[in-house]
C-alpha cells in the first residue's frame, strides 16, 4: 500500500467508534453555542488518541483545539456540530414526521461534518505517529455555524493564527471540490420599545412598538429595488408584542439576516437597513435597540489545496456505495418533486456535457449521485458559511461528499432522516480519508504549501477584518 491508501486503512480501522459517535451526536442535536452534550465525545475520542485539548476558546464553552505533533507545518481541521431548530425527524423513514414536536435535529449534517473532520484528524495522526513525520496537527471543535458563526469569533480572537493551512469538508447531494465562494452575512437583532395603551379607549397615549417593526420591514422592502442584485435580507419576527389585538404593543423585535458577495457590500446594505429602522422609530415615537448578534466573511477557496483536495477525492474518496444503499436512499428521491427530478437530469447534462441523453437520464434518476463532478472554480455563491472567516486568514480547502439523497436541500427532513444511514456513514469516512490524504500532502511536500501561501497572499495578505465588534460575545 502507499501512504494514502495506509492513511485510509487507519481511518477504517476506527470505523466502529466514529460512527457511534456521528449517531450519538444525531440523537442529541443541540444548536448554536449550547452543543454541551455533542462536544463530549470528540473530547473522549481525542483524548483516548493522545491529542492535547484547549477547551473553552474564544470566549465559547463547547469550542476547543485539539493539537498532536509539534513544529511545523501546521495543519488545521475545522469541525462542526451543531443543528437546527424545528428539524426533528425520525430517522430512515420516508415522510416527514418528528420525533419530538418542535425539536431539533441535524438538517445539515453535521453529525457527519465534524465526526469526518475528527476521522481524518485521527487518521493523518495515525500516520504521523507510525512513520514518525514531523508536524502538527490541530482539530479545531467550532459550535454555532448554522447560526452565531463560531469560527467569525474564533478568527477573530486569533485561534486561527500560527496554522499554515485549513481543511474541511461538508454533506451535500452531490460530490466534488468546493470551488466555489460563499456570501459574507450579517446577523442583527432591532428592538424596539413603546408605550402599552388601551387600544380602544386610549389609543393616542400608546407608542406602537409593533408599527415600528412592521414600518421597518415595509421599508426594506422597498430598499431592495435598491441593492446589489446579489444582495439577500431576510427576517423573522422574534417577538410581535403579545396576543391581544385590543393593546398597544409596548415591545417587537426582529431578526434580520443581511448578505452579499462581499463583507464591504454586507455592510453597506447593513448601515441603510439601520438608517430604515430609525425613521420607524422615528415615525412612530419609539426607542430603537440594534443588538448586533455576529457576521461571517466570504468563502476564499485557495486553489492549490483544493486540486490537491480534488486529486484525493477520486483516488481515496470512493463511498462504496451499493445498489442495497440506492435502494434505501429511493424513499427520499421518492419524496421529491417532478420539476425537481427534472432538474437532477439537466444538471446531470451541465455537469458532463459529453453525457448521451439516456445517461443523463440515469443520473439524475439515481437516489445517491457519488460520481465527482468536475473540478472548477468561480464566484458563484450561494449560502454562507463560517468557513470564510477561516478562508481569510489562512489557505484553506474543502469538499462535498454525496451522502445525501440527490435533490434534496440542506436544512431538509430529508437530510436529519437519513443522517444515521450506511451511505451517511460511508459519507464521513470518505471524507476524513480526503481530509488525512490532503493532510499528508501538506505535510510531505512543501511546493505544495509553498504555493497555497504565495496564492492566499495574492488574494487576500493582511487583509482581513472581522465584521464582529470587539465588545459583542458569543450567545
Amino acid at each position: 500500500m502507499n501512504a494514502k491508501e495506509e492513511i485510509a486503512a487507519l481511518i477504517e480501522a476506527k470505523r466502529k467508534e466514529l460512527i457511534e459517535a456521528a449517531d450519538a451526536i444525531w440523537g442529541t442535536p443541540e444548536t448554536r453555542f449550547a452543543t454541551k452534550e455533542s462536544v463530549q465525545h470528540y473530547y473522549r475520542i481525542l483524548e483516548n488518541e493522545g491529542f492535547s485539548i484547549e477547551k473553552s476558546v474564544a470566549n465559547m464553552e463547547h469550542a476547543f483545539v485539539a493539537s498532536y505533533g509539534s513544529g511545523k507545518p501546521v495543519i488545521g481541521i475545522l469541525a462542526e456540530y451543531d443543528a437546527l431548530g424545528n428539524l426533528s425527524q425520525v430517522a430512515d423513514l420516508g415522510q416527514q414526521k418528528a420525533e419530538i414536536e418542535g425539536g431539533n435535529g441535524h438538517g445539515c449534517g453535521h453529525n457527519l461534518l465534524g465526526t469526518g473532520a475528527l476521522a481524518g484528524a485521527i487518521g493523518i495522526k495515525e500516520y504521523m505517529k507510525q512513520e514518525q513525520l514531523e508536524g502538527t496537527i490541530k482539530l479545531f471543535g467550532c459550535p454555532a455555524e448554522e447560526s452565531g458563526y463560531g469560527k467569525a469569533f474564533m478568527a477573530r480572537d486569533g485561534v486561527f493564527n500560527g496554522i499554515d493551512a485549513a481543511l474541511t469538508w461538508h454533506p451535500m447531494d452531490v460530490t466534488s471540490a468546493w470551488g466555489d465562494s460563499s456570501l459574507a452575512v450579517y446577523q442583527v437583532y432591532y428592538n424596539f420599545k413603546g408605550t402599552s395603551a388601551h387600544a380602544a379607549a386610549a389609543p393616542e397615549q400608546g407608542r406602537s412598538a409593533l408599527d415600528a417593526a412592521e414600518l421597518m420591514n415595509i421599508g426594506v422592502q422597498f430598499l431592495r429595488e435598491h441593492i446589489i442584485d446579489q444582495g439577500r435580507v431576510h427576517y423573522a419576527f422574534m417577538d410581535a408584542g403579545g396576543e391581544s389585538a385590543n393593546v398597544v404593543q409596548p415591545t417587537a423585535s426582529l431578526y434580520y439576516f443581511i448578505r452579499a458577495p462581499k463583507l464591504d457590500q454586507a455592510d453597506a446594505i447593513y448601515q441603510r437597513v439601520n438608517k430604515i429602522a430609525e425613521g420607524a422609530a422615528l415615525m412612530t415615537e419609539t426607542e430603537l435597540e440594534i443588538d448586533f448578534d455576529s457576521a461571517c466573511a466570504d468563502y476564499i477557496p485557495n486553489q492549490a489545496i483544493t486540486t490537491a483536495m480534488y486529486k484525493n477525492l477520486t483516488t481515496v474518496g470512493d463511498m462504496g456505495i451499493t445498489e442495497e444503499d440506492q435502494a434505501y436512499e429511493q424513499r427520499y428521491y421518492d419524496s421529491l418533486t417532478d420539476a425537481t427530478k427534472q432538474g437532477l437530469v439537466q444538471r446531470a447534462k451541465v455537469c458532463f456535457p459529453d453525457l448521451s441523453e439516456e445517461e443523463a437520464a440515469s443520473i439524475g434518476k439515481r437516489p445517491i449521485f457519488d460520481d465527482v463532478l468536475p473540478l472548477s472554480f468561480s464566484d458563484k455563491t450561494s449560502g454562507s458559511s463560517d468557513v470564510g472567516d477561516v478562508s481569510w486568514v489562512v489557505p484553506t480547502a474543502q469538499v462535498l461528499i454525496g451522502c445525501e439523497p440527490q435533490g434534496t436541500p440542506p436544512h431538509s427532513w430529508q437530510w436529519v432522516a437519513n443522517g444515521k444511514s450506511s451511505v451517511a456513514h460511508k459519507g464521513l469516512l470518505s471524507a476524513g480519508k480526503v481530509i488525512a490524504a490532503t493532510a499528508y500532502d501538506l505535510l510531505s511536500n512543501p511546493e505544495l504549501l509553498a504555493q497555497a501561501k504565495a496564492e492566499h497572499e495574492q488574494k487576500v495578505g493582511n487583509s482581513y477584518r472581522s465584521a464582529i465588534p470587539a465588545d459583542v460575545m458569543p450567545r
